[in-house]
């Protein structure tokens, strides 16, 4: 057993235990219920409680959720197409999200994968101070795409 200031009071039974407890105003508390004996501690259950409580909201509110942004595109896409998806990719890569670009195929634009291929090249290379791919792009079904993660330290004014 655990005394109240955190000293070893050695193996004691429950009733006595419960009576240390009681004259220190505090709650008995069992530690480690698998060790043998079983290791209790005289502390205040609540104070304990509130203080983990604690802990955990300052730990949550210093993380940083990481969300994935999808961009839709088409092998067909104009210019001035490609430069909207190309500043909102670069946006949500400042904004330290990671990016999916998705490449859709239809009908027949299946057999000219390599156009679409071209296309996500082209992306790489101008998003490569941005961010950079996980891996190279990749077909699955009807669907080429690829992801990036942010790189840059901090977000680029425009």
């Amino acid at each position: 057993m655990i005394g109240p200031d955190a000293e070893q009071l050695g193996v004691v039974i429950i009733r006595r235990a419960l009576e240390l407890a009681n004259e220190h105003g505090l709650d008995l508390v069992e530690i480690a219920p698998t060790a043998k004996p079983p290791v209790c501690r005289i502390m205040d259950y609540s104070k304990f409680k509130y203080d983990q409580e604690k802990k955990e909201r300052k730990i949550k509110k210093n993380q940083k959720v990481v969300h994935l942004k999808q961009i839709r595109l088409k092998p067909h896409i104009e210019e001035n197409d490609y430069q909207v998806k190309l500043r909102q990719v670069v946006d949500f890569l400042n904004q330290k999200d990671k990016v999916k670009v998705n490449m859709f195929f239809r009908g027949r634009e299946l057999m000219h994968q390599a156009l679409g291929r071209k296309i996500l090249d082209r992306m790489v290379s101008d998003v490569v101070k941005y961010g950079q791919p996980e891996k190279p792009p990749a077909m699955e079904g009807k669907v080429m795409y690829i992801v990036f993660n942010a790189t840059s330290t901090e977000p680029v004014k425009r």
